[in-house]
């Protein structure tokens, strides 16, 4: 099935076209943002803390003056950026070793296997501020360090879907044939586990999305001031009962990112025949 005709079954499904319509709704926020925002994130107005929502700030100011609504809007930026290339490092990563050592089999089979048990038993948060507090934050430490700590389920999911593959005739005919493995990895089991893998980067997007705004709200993600939906939260605590609007926004923001990339996601899986069997890991 080419990408036409999936865009084309996923849109005609409803749960499809309302995911993929918001995804697209934060995609074309996120970068067109800068040039809409009515504000400076980082402007603070000493006359204008905690303002409620008025015409001159729609959703209210922060404990700093800052505009709520120039924040949520530039909120999803760096956590979408971030999220799209830990994916990427994730599923590059993860796919190849997976697939490797399941057509190897042997040996490296069970040495890679029992090495991502070992790291796979360790909560991924913990592995995360390891690696924050040697690297520390920012765009530049979060990207590997969640690309990693992500790419350890994708080994086990390309290897199982690999396995499937690995005993068919088709395979075997070409080891026959003499053919190299990289040739075999690349014309003959990548393309059967393409779809899987397609599934498993788009529920790896939304759960890095979410991991990045839960570290923003530790302290370890994103550094202020710049505009984070986590930080934004993570501010908003303890005047969230005199200014809900400061906590309210960003997370409608955060909720409505999620809620529509697990619909595009259920939809993809459907349309390509790929069971949701994997959980996202507890943030």
């Amino acid at each position: 099935m080419n990408g036409l005709a999936i865009m084309r079954d996923l849109v005609s499904r409803p749960s499809g076209a309302i995911g993929l319509g918001i995804v697209l709704f934060h995609i074309i926020i996120a970068v067109i943002g800068p040039a809409i925002a009515p504000y400076d994130y980082a402007d603070q107005d000493v006359d204008a803390i905690l303002q409620a929502p008025s015409a001159a700030h729609w959703f209210g100011t922060d404990r700093l003056g800052r505009d709520v609504f120039t924040r949520t809007l530039l909120g999803g930026r760096e956590a979408m950026m971030i999220s799209t290339a830990s994916t990427i490092i994730a599923l590059v990563w993860g796919a190849a070793l997976g697939i490797v050592v399941a057509l190897v089999g042997g040996r490296l089979d069970e040495m890679v296997m029992r090495c991502a048990d070992a790291l796979m038993s360790i909560p991924w948060i913990l592995i995360v501020m390891i690696f924050v507090a040697a690297l520390g934050t920012g765009t530049t430490a979060l990207v590997p360090v969640l690309g990693f700590s992500y790419g350890l389920s994708v080994i086990y999911l390309a290897r199982s879907a690999a396995l499937d593959f690995v005993t068919r005739d088709f395979i075997l005919a070409a080891r026959a044939r003499g053919e190299r493995r990289r040739t075999i990895i690349f014309q003959e089991l990548l393309p059967n586990v393409r779809d899987s893998l397609a599934v498993q980067g788009a529920m790896q997007w939304s759960w890095i999305i979410l991991a990045v705004s839960s570290l923003s709200f530790l302290g370890m993600g994103v550094a202020p001031p710049a505009p984070d939906w986590g930080l934004m939260i993570s501010d908003a605590r303890g005047v969230m009962a005199s200014a809900p609007w400061t906590a309210i926004w960003p997370m409608l923001a955060l909720s409505s990112l999620i809620i529509g990339l697990n619909l595009a996601v259920d939809s993809l899986a459907k349309v390509l025949g790929v069971d949701r069997v994997q959980r996202s890991p507890v943030p």
